[in-house]
């Protein structure tokens, strides 16, 4: 096992600056999520670790040993990629012992290695099968166990799960989950799904253009999001954005949203930064239907019934909002009234997007 280090490392394609000045620690033993969207950097950061990439600058240390510059076969890391990458023509066996074969193992070790591998991943019964013969799921197991055998200091897992349909995808976070309990490696797990993020992550690395936005644990992140973009990203569906401005009213502040408008009253905590231009981010469940007018008034555009909740789409102030309702109970709504609770919601810069203190 191993902690990482990244230190202040960039790597750019031509003019494209891919990674963005990434500092980050992760510590021994720990599961760490990178997540964001396509195009994020995430994935490029994966492979700069596993030394698939050279960095353009800054610095990679494990355990802190500087290993920017070291070959690949010699940073004690093993990579899981999104395509498997499994030889078709060997079998599940050959398969798993092909690293260690090409490391130059003795032939006893590595039938030991991979007899405990298969025995882990529940893939005793299933040595002698090629690749075709296997599903997605099995094909997954055998990728985490060519892995596993090397014995690495630093599992490196590249959107390992993106090829699988959602009821595999469950299993398979699940079974990813108890293997690095029962191992305690540290993981670095690549993803676009913030499902997965916020399922198997002890921490979560945002990152967008490169950039990291925030660090920290799940619900940390999903219920007070440093930035805009990690509001909007953490949480299915995304936060409520709803532009306006603080502005004092007598003794009291009050938010007036843009456009047509609606004016909540708020405590004087954010006075310091009245007449100054925000946007409320306030979560679906956050929001409530009033028995009478509440804070606001809204039109009903649409509803998704999921069966243990609904999300009501809401017009409200000439912007829309989602509302989580439990049940299935929201058909043949029109005008409700809107409750917000704003000791969960989180202010933001209207200008930069940042969280306001």
């Amino acid at each position: 096992m191993a902690s990482v280090r990244l230190d202040n490392l960039c790597k750019s394609f031509g003019s494209v600056r891919a990674v963005d000045g990434v500092s980050l620690k992760i510590s021994d033993g720990e599961l760490m999520v990178l997540v964001g969207p396509s195009g994020c950097g995430k994935s490029t950061l994966l492979r700069l670790v596993a030394g698939l990439e050279e960095a353009t600058s800054g610095g990679i240390f494990l355990d802190e040993r500087d290993v920017s510059r070291v070959k690949p076969q010699d940073r004690d890391v093993a990579m899981v990629f999104q395509n498997y990458a499994l030889f078709p023509h060997l079998n599940v066996e050959q398969n798993m012992a092909f690293s260690l074969k090409f490391r130059k193992v003795s032939k006893p070790e590595i039938r030991s290695r991979v007899a405990e591998a298969a025995e882990v991943l529940g893939l005793g019964n299933l040595l002698r099968r090629k690749p075709a013969e296997l599903s997605g799921g099995q094909r997954q197991r055998v990728a985490l166990g060519r892995a596993m055998v090397c014995q690495p200091k630093v599992f490196l897992l590249d959107e390992p799960l993106s090829n699988l349909d959602a009821r595999m995808r469950a299993e398979m976070r699940a079974e990813i989950a108890q293997l690095h309990l029962r191992l305690g490696t540290t993981m670095i797990f690549v993803t676009h799904d913030q499902t997965e993020a916020m399922t198997l992550g002890q921490r979560l690395c945002v990152l967008d253009l490169g950039q990291v936005m925030q660090t920290g644990l799940p619900m940390d992140l999903y219920r007070r999001p440093a930035h805009r973009f990690v509001g909007d990203f953490i949480g299915t569906p995304g936060m409520n954005f709803v532009r306006g401005r603080l502005v004092e009213s007598g003794t009291s502040l009050a938010f007036t949203a843009d456009g047509e408008g609606f004016s909540l009253r708020l405590a004087n905590g954010l006075a310091k930064h009245a007449g100054r231009e925000v946007e409320l981010g306030i979560r679906p469940e956050n929001i409530s239907l009033a028995d009478g007018a509440g804070d606001a008034t809204g039109t009903v555009q649409g509803c998704e019934t999921l069966g243990h909740e609904s999300l009501l789409r809401v017009i409200c102030g000439g912007q829309e909002l989602v509302v989580r309702m439990p049940g299935a109970n929201a058909a043949g709504l029109a005008k409700v009234g809107l409750c917000f609770d704003l000791t969960a919601a989180t202010w933001f810069d209207a200008a930069n997007g940042q969280a306001l203190d």
